[in-house]
């Protein structure tokens, strides 16, 4: 079980410093709306802050900053119990877990630091804009993916041995 915990914090701690460091980067040296392209029409770095929660849901409201807070605390007490129950050799599943909550937690320091999150990933083409996102967000999508492709697999091995046996 300690293996396993080393491995949930030792992801999750370096996606938490990456998104962190990342930010930081960003706030220092661009100002706010400020956009460097890297591939012309798809990719830019563009630092934008975010109230609100994916494609700023609930940035105008009164109650967002507490709310999220909550929610991120309760999202990773869920992840903590969700992963006691894997088991041992459940690897893809633990890796997954672990950059969700890197993902959650990035996002959580912004929240109660600054009131917003940091965002800065800008992917487009042309004018047809993405919601701008960072390293946490990127992180909990690929835990997220992870998960799946892991709980597909799971059901698919399932089957075969239930046709097998």
């Amino acid at each position: 079980m300690a293996a396993r915990f080393r491995l949930l914090g030792a992801v999750a701690a370096f996606v938490v410093l990456l998104d962190q460091i990342t930010k930081i980067h960003i706030d220092r040296t661009f100002a706010l709306y400020e956009s460097l392209p890297v591939v012309p029409n798809f990719f830019a770095i563009t630092y934008l802050r975010n109230k609100g929660a994916a494609f700023g849901i609930l940035a105008d409201s009164s109650v967002r900053v507490p709310f999220f807070i909550i929610v991120s605390l309760l999202a990773i007490a869920a992840i903590f119990w969700y992963f006691r129950q894997l088991q041992p050799g459940q690897t893809g599943q633990q890796v997954g877990l672990s950059l969700i909550l890197g993902g959650a937690v990035g996002n959580l320091i912004d929240r109660i630091r600054l009131g917003e999150v940091i965002d800065f990933l800008d992917v487009h083409w042309y004018q047809y804009h993405w919601p701008a996102f960072n390293v946490a967000d990127s992180a909990i999508c690929v835990g997220v993916g992870l998960l799946l492709l892991c709980m597909w697999r799971e059901e698919r091995r399932l089957k075969v041995e239930r046709r097998e046996g």
